[in-house]
């Protein structure tokens, strides 16, 4: 094993062990090797992703249709809907579970038989890039790892985390309500396993080298099985420590950097993307020296800070964030979502957005049908999560569906047009509404954005013209073919914030070689607005004819000269080069 793997395991478990680790890792890496082959849509490059490049995001089972398991049906829709717009597909959780929708995992090697096989996966996998999840933090309380940690096997003894209840655990950094530490009975009696998320998730010690050669063992099966973008969930918590917050510890970073480091060496085509639901710097922290860490992180305070704009009309705090938006480097890049499996974020919002400000989310959220969850803090329980479908949330029921895609469209053009590569939750592409029925089946808030939807009168709604999945589906394919047409979207490619004022949010996207631009404008108001920006920003060169990449057709400016003004219609977006 190279050097670098040596001495990130020196870094974790000392320099006594790290050699013999090193090996183990080699021997996992040889044993792989032969299988570990590049699939032919991989992405190429330091930074293997590029303007095509734009993923839905969606469970194994969100797709059915009856006589057919689940993971067909995806493959059908994402055959019909998803060519040729969308680039990969990252499948939730799709392993055997207990409990969390997927993400109390029994079993890291099968697949769900409620949802198919690998070979359905596999079939996905033919002509989408998959990412999939690696619960790495925690697993269920029903698989065979704990059950043999239960009965007191000595190869599982310590590949839990335990504590006792007398430890002072006040310094944790907690994200829910329940106990920190769960009791178990056990074969040597009862033991107190630290359960970060719930009862049934109980949090692996990755202290223990042989957890950590377990998960990498697992990291290149499913690489073997042509996963290209490794999702590490929940991954800031990973390394627990009495005495410390126990997130974002020093250990956990370098446990990044070593799952980075042999998929540089075993499978370099692969993208590592960490889930760390943190305030930004914490966030990019993730990103390591640039080069050394993860390629991906998400840009959680995207989605309140939309939802904030628009219900403000008035885009001066997201524009002031986006401007601030550092630690990228050529070979890192965000990625971008507003909505997903879970519900809109609180926490990432505090600190940008006042206080009164995030009270309107949360009342808002509640007046449009939507929930709220709460987080155990020193202080006490504080709003941590709005559950509500995007669509609900941005635009409400009472305008006209015509008026209601085009302002739940503006907001996801602020999503595809930062630089980034953009995560679509599949409730969001094709305009679903908040599941209460669900909630009441459950009990569960964020169930109100998990409904499965049936195959066929799915398509049916979304080939029906005029109607609100029509018009949203119309809308995002019409955006995501724009993105395709032009290098200026890369993720590896820069961004600068126009200067525009209140409702009106615009941009400059600039193609890694600099020779390509797009301005992207979109007006958060229901009336007409003027942006006005300097020739300069497109490039400086004078032009008398631009082209407006969504509508593909042309667009002339309002004013020439130095500067150019463009006519936003109320919600309108506009995606604007000159033409070649």
């Amino acid at each position: 094993m190279n050097d670098v793997i040596v001495r990130l395991l020196t870094e974790i478990y000392g320099a006594s062990q790290a050699e013999g680790l090193a090996e183990e890792i080699g021997t996992l890496v040889a044993k792989r090797r032969s299988h570990l082959i590049p699939p032919e849509n991989r992405g190429r490059g330091d930074l293997p992703l590029d303007e095509t490049d734009a993923f839905l995001i969606t469970y194994g089972d969100s797709f059915r249709r009856d006589g057919t398991v689940p993971l067909q049906g995806l493959r059908e829709f994402a055959d019909r809907k998803l060519t040729g717009i969308i680039s990969g597909i990252h499948i939730l959780p799709f392993f055997p579970y207990s409990s969390d929708d997927g993400f109390s995992v029994i079993d890291y090697e099968q697949v769900n038989g409620d949802y198919g096989d690998w070979k359905d996966v596999a079939e996905i996998g033919a002509s989408f890039k998959l990412m999939s999840d690696l619960v790495l933090n925690h697993c269920s309380a029903k698989s065979l790892w704990f059950r043999r940690f239960l009965e007191g096997d000595p190869l599982y003894r310590d590949f839990f985390v335990t504590a006792s209840p007398d430890d002072d655990l006040s310094m944790v950094v907690r994200p829910r309500t329940h106990p920190l530490l769960t009791p178990f009975e056990t074969s040597e009696g009862v033991r107190h396993v630290w359960t970060t998320f719930s009862a049934d998730q109980v949090d692996l010690n990755f202290a223990n080298p042989a957890v950590m050669l377990e998960m990498i063992r697992i990291l290149l099966f499913h690489v073997e099985k042509g996963i290209q973008v490794i999702r590490l969930d929940a991954i800031a918590y990973l390394w627990k420590e009495i005495g410390h917050p126990s997130i974002h510890h020093p250990k956990t970073h370098a446990a990044v950097k070593l799952f980075r480091a042999v998929l540089d060496v075993a499978a370099p085509w692969v993208v590592v993307l960490t889930e760390t639901n943190v305030p930004h710097e914490e966030n990019i922290s993730y990103f390591g020296n640039g080069s050394d860490e993860a390629h991906m992180v998400y840009q959680f305070p995207l989605p309140p800070l939309v939802l904030d704009a628009f219900l403000e009309e008035d885009a001066g705090v997201l524009r002031k964030w986006a401007s601030n938006l550092t630690g990228l480097s050529a070979k890192t890049t965000f990625f971008n979502f507003l909505a997903s499996h879970d519900g809109i974020g609180v926490m990432p919002a505090r600190g940008i957005l006042p206080q009164n400000r995030i009270d309107r989310l949360v009342n808002t959220t509640l007046k449009r049908g939507g929930l709220i969850s709460y987080k155990a803090t020193p202080e006490g329980s504080i709003p941590y999560e709005m559950n509500i479908t995007y669509l609900d949330a941005v635009a409400e029921k009472e305008l006209p569906d015509s008026v209601r895609a085009r302002k739940f469209l503006a907001s996801q053009s602020i999503m595809l047009a930062l630089r980034g590569v953009p995560g679509i939750y599949y409730h969001s592409l094709v305009g679903s509404e908040n599941w209460r029925e669900g909630v009441e089946d459950t009990g569960r808030n964020r169930t109100i954005n998990r409904e499965k939807l049936q195959l066929d009168p799915l398509l049916d709604a979304i080939n029906e013209a005029g109607s609100l999945r029509n018009r949203i589906y119309s809308g995002f394919r019409a955006m995501l073919q724009a993105r395709r047409t032009t290098s200026a979207f890369d993720p590896a490619g820069r961004m600068e914030i126009l200067p525009t004022e209140g409702a009106v949010f615009g941009l400059v996207r600039i193609s890694p070689d600099k020779k390509e631009r797009v301005v992207c404008l979109v007006n958060l108001a229901p009336v007409a607005k003027e942006a006005t920006f300097p020739v300069i920003v497109l490039g400086g060169k004078p032009a008398s004819d631009f082209i407006d990449l969504i509508e593909d057709s042309s667009v002339v400016p309002l004013i020439t000269g130095k500067d150019l003004t463009f006519q936003l219609e109320p919600y309108g977006v506009r995606w604007i080069k000159p033409r070649n």
